[in-house]
């Protein structure tokens, strides 16, 4: 999608993105057979719901690796550590760098937020009764808590538990950009304030393209045992 930027051929998925697109497209097939095999007008509005979660999930996974992969690229041209050192090609680079690693951070987010939507209502946690607007990880500590799933949840935990740092400094990056100032410019304000309006240096571009990077894993993964699991769920419900 975002490859002819680059002037590169279209990704094709391979690995574990790859079998996490496989494995959601298996889990629409099974509904549509469900829903084929004529069920209950509530069961068929339910299975409904699920194929279009389903699928925004995957458009959700290709758009946030697209958006990681430009934001990667356009780092590729960044040499200078001062901004007034900067070639107006290598500003114009790093805009685009900008604007792609904030799409990419926001995203990682917004996709855990819908896939806690999915787990909430697949699994039956109600977790709307703890907390009417809940994350993705208000599912999962519901999920320890209540101790549903077992599998999955170990899973799903462990996962959280090893990116928690990564994770953890994107979401400030997240709420930053969000709610108070434009991520790219709170170092530069850190800095003015240091340097008394000193020479203003880049902030470390390739460390948040590495959290950037393991933040994108934990999504794929997270979406990778999700729907394993899901699929062994439809095809229980359907013996």
């Amino acid at each position: 999608m975002l490859r002819f930027l680059f002037d590169e051929p279209e990704r094709q998925a391979s690995g574990r993105l790859g079998e996490t697109f496989e494995l959601m497209d298996q889990f629409v097939l099974l509904i549509r057979k469900r829903m084929a095999a004529g069920n209950a007008a509530a069961d068929h509005n339910k299975l409904c719901s699920y194929e279009v979660w389903t699928l925004g999930l995957s458009a959700s996974l290709n758009e946030l690796e697209q958006s990681c992969y430009a934001a990667r690229r356009y780092r590729e041209s960044i040499t200078s550590e001062l901004v007034s050192q900067m070639t107006a090609e290598e500003k114009l680079a790093y805009s685009r760098h900008v604007y792609f690693d904030k799409n990419s951070f926001i995203r990682v987010f917004a996709l855990l937020d819908k896939l806690g939507i999915l787990l909430n209502d697949l699994l039956g946690m109600r977790t709307e009764r703890i907390k009417p607007h809940f994350s993705y990880f208000t599912v999962l500590r519901n999920m320890r808590e209540s101790k549903a799933h077992p599998s999955l949840t170990f899973k799903l935990n462990a996962l959280k538990e090893k990116t928690k740092e990564p994770i953890n400094r994107l979401r400030k990056r997240r709420n930053t950009e969000i709610h108070y100032m434009n991520t790219e410019m709170q170092d530069d304000l850190a800095q003015c304030r240091i340097t008394d309006g000193g020479l203003i240096k880049l902030e470390n571009v390739q460390v948040q393209l590495n959290d950037l990077a393991q933040g994108l894993d934990m999504v794929t993964e997270s979406l990778r045992l999700t729907f394993q699991y899901a699929c062994s769920l439809m095809r229980s419900r359907q013996a």
